[in-house]
Formats: structure tokens, sequence, C-alpha cells
């Protein structure tokens, strides 16, 4: 097996996020889940949505992409692989995700739908409320998929998120035998609840079969996963079926358990949360390029926490400050 020339290559929803300040009542008039994601079907609806959003900030996000600039800002060497289409949202992707050192070259997709993107309401308690339309991105399938790209990378990290489509579903199977034939490491976001409220048995099945490595969760989706309420049993139900678990916790912290030894660590402390949109993701770009540079599980996830604690500490789900030097001052 070759040494591969990326730490990390994620395949997931390209999505221009814009951001904006809203209030309890506006959520609730508009008949949304506080703190959740959900779909918005039509591009009229999100029009209709966007036409009732304050002053925003315009930026490129998607889950498993928030975690790929993540790992590119702690000095990881990363690519992207994602759908989008022929239009101005397209060219703002990937101008971002191409600007911070990211390796992405997915062909765009001609025609209709638009590039997608996720309207994300946040609340003075740093709360955000998501509604995603899904676009282009819902249309990539296993024939964009860069096929050295993924050998080539130590990791391959999907997110939960694009298992919805019918296209990124076959996408998202064919990489994860392209990476083990390969030799590598799938690691694999459970994202939201509702993802396994809809795709629980899809995912039980791929830990079963021993096809994750590394299942990153919060404690609601390992739950959910789980079917089992309780944190511990459900700790104990999944953890011998991966490699490697991550359970984030909140303001509790996050635990690891790989290969039957567990670590935890506390959440890092902050001033005041501004906005949550993309904690679980840089958690998630911490622990893995930690993993992807042999750290053992404590400081993996300590670095996760850092990452965390910094994207709530301010508006929207991109780093506002050099990880690099922020990792080195709280580390060594």
């Amino acid at each position: 097996m070759t040494r591969p020339s990326y730490d990390v290559v994620a395949i997931g929803n390209a999505i221009v996020d814009i951001l904006s300040q809203t209030d309890d009542a506006f959520i609730q008039a508009e008949g949304m889940t506080k703190g959740s994601m959900q779909l918005v079907f039509s591009p009229e609806d999100a029009d209709d949505l966007y036409a009732k959003m304050g002053p925003g900030l315009e930026a490129s996000g998607g889950s498993a992409a928030n975690t790929i600039a993540g790992v590119a800002g702690l000095g990881g060497t990363c690519g992207f692989i994602g759908q989008v289409a022929d239009d101005q949202l397209g060219q703002v992707f990937a101008h971002d995700i191409r600007s911070v050192g990211i390796q992405f070259d997915t062909p765009v997709r001609a025609g209709q739908p638009t590039t997608a993107r996720c309207l994300i309401f946040v609340t003075p308690d740093g709360q955000r409320t998501m509604n995603t339309f899904l676009g282009a991105s819902q249309f990539l399938p296993p024939a964009a998929l860069d096929r050295d790209l993924i050998r080539d990378a130590a990791i391959l990290y999907l997110e939960g998120y694009l298992w919805d489509p019918e296209e990124p579903r076959a996408a998202m199977r064919a990489a994860i035998e392209i990476a083990h034939d390969a030799g590598r490491k799938v690691a694999f976001t459970l994202s939201d609840t509702f993802c396994i409220s809809r795709h629980g048995d899809d995912f039980r099945k791929l830990v079963a079969d021993g096809l994750i490595d590394i299942l990153f969760a919060n404690e609601n989706e390992l739950a959910a996963l789980a079917e089992v309420e309780d944190f511990e049993a459900a700790v104990a139900k999944v953890a011998p079926q991966v490699r490697t678990l991550v359970v984030t916790r909140g303001a509790h912290g996050a635990i690891a358990i790989q290969d039957g030894d567990r670590a935890e660590v506390a959440a890092e402390p902050i001033e005041r949360v501004v906005d949550t949109t993309g904690a679980g993701d840089l958690f998630a770009a911490g622990f893995l390029h930690g993993q992807a540079q042999g750290w053992d599980l404590e400081r993996s996830l300590k670095l996760g926490a850092i990452c965390a604690a910094e994207i709530i500490s301010h508006f929207g789900a991109r780093s506002q400050v050099d990880l690099k030097a922020l990792v080195a001052q709280k580390l060594g």
C-alpha cells in the first residue's frame, strides 16, 4: 500500500450557506423545528423563504465541506467531491473551497436545478435552524467520482445528509469500495436524527457489515441509531461494530472508543455561544486531522473540542482565526 498524498477526502453536499439572525417567534411562525435541519423541496419555496430573511452572510457550506475546510485550516492535505450547477452559486462554492487549498475538480452539472443553498436562521441563544434546498448536489453520480483522489487519501469522509438521493447514495457506496480496496479508512457522520429516521436501516447495515471505520454521532443520533435511549447502553451496542466511535455531547464534551479503549474530553470553555452552525463539522475536522497525524484518541478529541469551540464563538461555519496557531497555543 502506497503512502497517501491526502490526509482526508470528503464527499458531501456542495451547498452555499446563507445565514441570518432572527428570533424564536419567526421560527415558530414558519413552522420550523428549532435547532434542526429540514429540506426545502422546490426552488420556489426556497425563494419565498429567502425573501423573508434579514441581512445575510453568504459562504460556501455543507457539512462535509465545512469539515474538510477545517482539516485544511489545521494544515491537512484535502480533497472534496461534490456536485454544483453551472451557475453563480456554483462558482462561489468552487472559488471558496479552492481558495483554502482544497482539491476540488468535480465537473459542474449543466441545466436545472441550481446549486444547493441552505437558509440558516440563528436565534439569540446561538441555535441554528437550517432549511436546505439540495438542488444540484443531490445529482452527484458515481461517474463524477475522482477514483484516484479517493485511493490517495488516508481517510474518506462521508456525510449522512447526502444519503437521501439515489445517485449520491450509489456514489458513496462506490467510494467506500474504492477506499477499502486501496486499504484506506472510511469515516461517516450520521449528520442528523432525521437522516436516521429515513435511512436508519441502511446506516445500521453499513455499520454491521464493517464498512465504517470511524463513526461520528451526537447523543441523539447515537440513540436513534442504536434504538436505545440510555447513553451508555447505546455506546455499548454500537462501539463493538466500528473500529472508532466518536460521540459529541455538547456542553458535556465528547467521548471516543477505539478498539475497546475509551477516552473522554470536556468541552472547551468559551465566553458566549454565538452560533452553533458547524460545531459538529469542525469537531470532526479536528478529530480526523489528529487521527491522520497518528495522534492518540485523547489528543484527537481535544483538537476536535478546540475547533468546535472556535466555531461556536462567532457567526458562520468556517473558522475566523488561524487554526494552526490556535492549536499551537492550546496544545503546544
